[in-house]
């Protein structure tokens, strides 16, 4: 593995667990009241045109990185909905 495509995987990793913390305190709490809606949709449609991009380049740590991302986000989304 070349340091380009090391460097991808680490990013992956990094960004895949940067939303974690919110979804762990929002499913511990079931409280959203501090989370903007609005924040949450363009985070949404941000890693999609990411994960779109990705597709694209057939570069597998964009790939996996945002489609990890959108995940945590459409749950926390989902809970934001439940919760209000």
């Amino acid at each position: 593995m070349d340091n380009v495509n090391l460097l991808g995987y680490v990013a992956t990793v990094v960004s895949s667990i940067s939303a974690l913390p919110q979804l762990i305190k929002t499913w511990r709490t079931k409280s959203t009241k501090d989370i903007s809606l609005q924040m949450i949709l363009l985070i949404c449609i941000s890693v999609s045109l990411w994960l779109l991009y990705g597709f694209m380049l057939r570069a597998l740590p964009i790939i996996l990185a945002n489609f990890i991302v959108l995940v945590i986000w459409l749950i926390i989304l989902s809970f934001k909905l439940k919760y209000k």
